[in-house]
């Protein structure tokens, strides 16, 4: 009899169950069947007669992920037609092999990041998942700012993936460790995957999406079954000194709402809207010259492509693949910049009155806000979003849109995809925010390199879809503010 026909009866708490699966999925039979997609599987042993079968699912579609262990005793069954059950049923659930069993993973804790749980977290509901799925971890607590730079800058490279129980200041400390490494290539050649335990955890939500970015164990899981996508990351570039930013850049009203609250962490996600009441209220423009090398402005262009490409990415699976070998023969340098301060050739600028600057990669900068609707993964370019300064009520009547983007149809709202763009500040004493870390503002340069990073994800793809176009209705609403 096939293994996949074998149905295994195992006493497990005060009813036995029956188990069996199909390619795709496990059914869990007692008086009812529970149904478990594969890839929620995670690890199935057996020692004798006893059998533990893990998997992370939902008791109710509205509940967050856990850890379910079934664990009991197998009758009636060959040893060896159990070894076969279970060797078959865990090479289905990590995709006929491609994703590797037993990963072996450095983990990054900050227990100081946003509401300071992160070690518990983790102790709790992430380690649980990662020792059930068999995962090697080598586990460090950053002790101070700056700590996880300083481990990625000297990381050994032989790591399946990184985990980092964090928000997204942690992040932005590995990519510029990544940076200085003495192989900076392979170095970002290695996965990131983050345990959301900040306040932004902007990464998370581009990864998982809206409903699973804040999941410590769908976090947990990706890190077990995710395979590699390449994304794009960027050179920040301000006074001869070089930064990577992996996520956004901001200025104007949306650098106060961020470094502007960092004092009201201790709020959580909250604080995001006391900025962005506050900063309407004071309605200050941002003092800047914008200037950019344009690749593409029309929005319907943009929306095209991007559902294009996320038909290819869904049929072919073109972007994921498992994890790759770290190679002797790769370029280890990091690429070298294209554009000078000085080049004005092909550079636009902005001449009109701006409240907000958000420029980067990925949906999502947090939960409520989706600022680039159109971001692909590894494009090789960087979106732009310009606010322009054109009324509070405005502003106000777009903010409920937020978390879907359908402001990025609003006339008043800029968009570009850029190969690079440059600040010149107009007035002192105001700062930009990269990856939500303060930075003066003074004159810098941002330039993209496509595809240098690489993080775990479940879909290949950001998680996050773009808002429909307006109806002609919606529109004329729109223009007639």
């Amino acid at each position: 009899m096939s293994p996949l026909d074998i149905e295994l009866r195992v006493a497990a708490s005060k009813k036995p169950l029956t188990l069996s699966y199909t390619d795709t999925e496990l059914n869990v039979k007692n008086n009812s069947v529970d149904r478990v997609p594969l890839r929620q599987v995670i690890g199935a042993l057996h020692k004798d007669r006893s059998l533990e079968l893990s998997f992370v699912g939902r008791r109710k579609k509205t509940d967050p992920m856990a850890l379910t262990k079934l664990v009991g005793t197998v009758d009636n069954v060959d040893a060896d037609v159990l070894d076969a059950w279970i060797s078959t049923l865990l090479h289905l659930a990590y995709e006929g092999g491609r994703v590797k069993r037993g990963r072996r993973l450095k983990v990054i804790i900050n227990p100081h990041g946003g509401t300071r749980k992160g070690a518990t977290i983790f102790n709790k509901s992430v380690e649980p998942i990662l020792r059930a799925a068999e995962c090697t971890l080598d586990i460090i607590h950053t002790e101070r700012m700056g700590h996880a730079y300083e481990i990625a800058k000297s990381i050994a490279l032989d790591y399946d993936a990184i985990v980092l129980v964090s928000g997204d200041g942690v992040i932005h400390e590995t990519f510029n460790g990544f940076a200085h490494h003495e192989q900076p290539v392979n170095a970002f050649n290695i996965p990131l995957a983050v345990i959301p335990t900040g306040t932004g955890n902007g990464l998370s939500l581009n990864i998982l999406g809206m409903a699973d970015g804040f999941d410590v164990c769908a976090a947990a899981l990706n890190v077990v079954k995710g395979l590699a996508m390449k994304v794009d990351v960027f050179s920040f570039v301000q006074n001869g000194k070089r930064t990577i930013s992996f996520m956004s850049q901001a200025l104007g009203l949306a650098a106060d709402l961020d470094i502007g609250t960092d004092h009201l962490r201790w709020m959580g996600e909250p604080r995001f809207m006391y900025g962005f009441l506050r900063g309407l209220i004071q309605f200050k423009a941002c003092p800047i010259q914008l200037s950019y090398k344009a690749v593409e402005l029309d929005k319907n262009k943009m929306f095209d492509d991007f559902q294009q490409c996320r038909t290819k990415a869904v049929d072919c699976n073109v972007a994921q693949s498992e994890i790759p070998p770290q190679s002797a023969n790769v370029e280890t340098a990091l690429p070298p910049l294209k554009y000078s301060m000085t080049d004005e050739e092909g550079w636009t600028v902005l001449d009109e009155p701006i409240l907000y600057v958000y420029a980067g990669t990925g949906p999502y900068v947090g939960r409520d806000l989706m600022t680039f609707p159109v971001s692909l993964p590894n494009d090789g370019l960087i979106d732009i979003a310009v606010q322009l300064a054109s009324s509070r009520s405005d502003v106000l009547a777009a903010a409920p849109g937020g978390p879907k983007g359908e402001h990025f149809w609003r006339p008043n709202f800029k968009y570009i995809k850029a190969y690079a763009y440059r600040v010149k500040p107009l007035e002192p004493h105001k700062s930009v925010a990269v990856d939500g870390e303060f930075f003066p503002l003074e004159e810098f340069q941002v330039e993209t390199h496509q595809a240098l990073a690489t993080v775990l994800s479940p879909h290949g793809y950001y998680a996050a879809e773009p808002p429909p176009r307006p109806s002609e209705t919606t529109k004329n609403r729109y223009n007639s503010r």
